[in-house]
């Protein structure tokens, strides 16, 4: 194995572990991370083969990296292939992935807190706990909001 496949392993297995980092496939990261070495829109084949993966689940990886606007697909005159290119910041599209999971985990946790609510009726203990509990989560919320709104440089 040459030197640069053995350093494109490692920094593919670098993308690997981020994406797995924040709840999404290994292969979404490697597709990121081959796009990034490659420097060109490449077909759905190519990308399986770099990749190692079937031609099918890489085609269901790109469509959720399209809709998080970190891909795009293309097609090219006189050619049948679709080709994938990346599209937009990195940065931008990671910050938006991240806020989108955080937005939804925070909604989960209070409505959470509205049906343990309802069964903590009588219990005063419970809650003042269950509504500290919800002032720090409405807090990462307020948080998450500004987060959402700064520019990145």
């Amino acid at each position: 194995m040459t030197k640069e496949k053995t350093l494109e392993g490692r920094v593919l297995g670098i993308f690997s572990d981020v994406a797995s980092s924040i709840g999404y496939s290994s292969l979404h990261g490697k597709i990121i991370g081959v796009l990034i070495v490659r420097k060109k829109p490449m077909s759905l084949q190519q990308l399986a083969r770099e990749t190692g993966y079937s031609v099918s689940m890489v085609s269901l990886s790109l469509d959720l990296l399209d809709v998080l606007g970190v891909i795009r697909k293309v097609k090219k005159t006189a050619d049948r292939n679709l080709y994938i290119e990346l599209s937009g910041d990195l940065l931008e599209c990671l910050k938006k992935v991240f806020v989108m999971r955080l937005e939804k985990s925070i909604s989960g946790s209070l409505e959470e807190f509205r049906n343990i609510r309802k069964d903590a009726e009588g219990d005063d203990e419970a809650l003042a706990t269950l509504k500290t509990l919800e002032k720090e989560v409405k807090r990462l919320e307020t948080y998450i909001n500004l987060l959402s709104k700064i520019k990145l440089p």
